[in-house]
């Protein structure tokens, strides 16, 4: 079965950073459009707008990039047995604490879709770079390789 993957790999490689640009993209909107909903009182035709856009983006775009995200990523990780390098070790710490994230903010916009307000602008705003941050520290990780 190895040897068959190896033939795929550079496919599993392709489809993994594709997947994970969707899942980003969609990390990166989420608290932007929490922020949108802000605006809205809750219970109000506006808040029911942003609150199903939201549901659109977990459910279609977010949560299935997730899940083949790490579906190809080990897939990979087990056809080269890279499971003993240490960048790999830090990569799928950086990846799990971002799969936290997307779980914490999930919760966070079903809170919002529900009429509360758990954050505010500012915390939003601040929650929304950490994609960014983690997604600098795994692309050094992979390219350089530094242990």
């Amino acid at each position: 079965m190895q040897e068959a993957l190896s033939v795929i790999y550079l496919w599993l490689k392709a489809g993994h950073v594709i997947f994970m640009v969707f899942w980003l993209a969609g990390l990166f909107m989420l608290p932007r459009q929490c922020i949108y909903m802000l605006d809205h009182a809750p219970g109000s035709e506006g808040e029911a707008k942003w609150a199903e856009r939201m549901g659109k983006l977990r459910k279609i775009i977010l949560t299935p990039s997730l899940i083949i995200v790490w579906v190809l990523g080990l897939t990979m990780a087990y056809t080269y047995g890279h499971f003993t390098s240490g960048w790999l070790h830090a990569k799928l710490a950086l990846v799990l604490a971002l799969s936290g994230y997307h779980g914490w903010l999930v919760a966070q916009t079903k809170k919002m879709a529900s009429g509360e307000r758990p954050l505010t602008e500012k915390q939003l705003r601040m929650f929304g770079e950490v994609p960014g941050l983690i997604l600098v520290l795994v692309v050094v990780l992979v390219y350089i390789k530094p242990f």
